[in-house]
């Protein structure tokens, strides 16, 4: 009997329209020789409607509790506790097992497999199943974007009959996948782009963007492990908000990406920074869900201070759902190709990419990592 794949509803996070597969997927699904059954309606918000599913062979369910009793397998884009899975079930999403492991623990406790997503290697082998870079991407596009339309000025230099206008200044802190998206961006929209990062290995490639490595020196090694950044000290950190200070008072815009895994995101912008800006000038916080890199960011909203715009935008990636949902789906499929084979459910356990995302199972958190976070909170 063929393993039988599900996708549910996002209905356990408010705003929530992606969906964790697309019918131009489920092919590929069904060449794995697994069955899939969406819930009904699960892929509207995203703009993929039950008969499109059903053209590419998939099976349109009723109810949650059909597709929870009829699948072994559920991709979701994103994982809540529910009394309703068991150990029937292998989940695979994005769960914040380092930044939230109680819904880690209590998922184990109900003997479910559990995989993340967000914790799939940033490796050559698993990039394309790397979704934190997939949604990183759209959200730094997406910044762009939200800083342009705030902002009241043009962001391209314009030579007019009523004289020429002069391109806005945009400075884009931490060149992960978002940052350097982001540079892209904002050059294609014409505005004059800087940058910085704490890893100096990036600046090649902020510069091959057509951005200005902005060099600010620190004492400490800044390189963490998988190719993020290592969450600094309180020194360093000072360091760096003092050299970045003299960058802010020409900019326009200034798009903010510093996060470190499981780490609430490192406090980068002083409001003497913020005030130092000119009036109309727009912060996007993209680490707003960690807290912020800006001391006057609130998440979910839009500050004005000293007439500076400072948007704290959550879950980015749901707001552009339809291409979201297709880049996640695939990541989900790469993925799924490590555990199904020929129908069965098989997964290869000595796969590092998949003991890498596995955080539970035989109903305890297996993961070193979510061990000791969780170790940390019970403490």
């Amino acid at each position: 009997m063929a393993v039988t794949v599900g996708i549910l509803k996002e209905s356990g996070h408010a705003g929530e329209r992606r969906v964790a597969t697309v019918p131009r997927v489920v092919d590929a699904l069904r060449k794995l020789g697994a069955d899939v059954l969406i819930e009904r309606r699960a892929g509207d918000a995203a703009g993929f409607l039950d008969s499109e599913y059903e053209a590419r062979g998939a099976k349109i369910a009723a109810t949650a509790a059909e597709v929870l009793d009829a699948a072994q397998i559920l991709l979701m884009v994103r994982i809540n506790f529910s009394p309703a899975f068991d150990s029937r079930h292998t989940l695979i999403g994005f769960c914040d097992p380092l930044g939230d492991p109680q819904v880690s623990q209590e998922l184990a406790l109900q003997g479910v497999h559990l995989f993340s997503m967000e914790l799939v290697p940033r490796t050559t082998r698993a990039q394309s199943m790397d979704a934190l870079s997939s949604m990183a991407s759209i959200a730094g596009y997406k910044a762009v974007l939200l800083a342009a339309n705030t902002l009241p000025r043009l962001f391209p230099m314009m030579t007019t009959a009523a004289g020429t206008i002069t391109p806005a200044r945009a400075f884009v802190i931490g060149a992960g996948v978002a940052g350097l998206q982001a540079i892209a961006t904002a050059r294609r929209l014409g505005a004059i782009v800087s940058a910085y990062d704490v890893r100096e290995a990036v600046k090649e490639q902020i510069e091959s963007l057509g951005a200005k490595f902005v060099s600010i020196t620190l004492g400490a090694k800044a390189e963490g492990q998988g190719g993020y950044a290592a969450a600094l000290d309180e020194e360093t950190i000072r360091q760096q908000r003092e050299q970045m200070a003299a960058v802010f008072k020409d900019q326009d815009v200034v798009i903010t990406t510093a996060a470190v895994p499981g780490k609430k995101a490192p406090l980068l912008i002083t409001k003497e920074m913020v005030y130092a800006m000119s009036p109309g000038s727009v912060i996007v916080d993209l680490a707003a869900e960690r807290g912020g890199n800006c001391e006057l960011t609130r998440p979910g909203e839009t500050v004005v201070d000293h007439g500076v715009q400072i948007l704290g935008p959550v879950n980015i990636p749901s707001e552009l759902p339809y291409h979201a949902s297709q880049m996640y789906a695939r990541n989900l499929l790469e993925l799924l190709k490590l555990m199904v084979s020929k129908g069965e459910f098989k997964p290869d356990t000595d796969d590092s990419i998949l003991t890498e995302c596995l955080v539970a199972k035989g109903g305890a958190v297996v993961h070193p990592r979510v061990q000791q976070v969780l170790k940390e909170v019970h403490a």
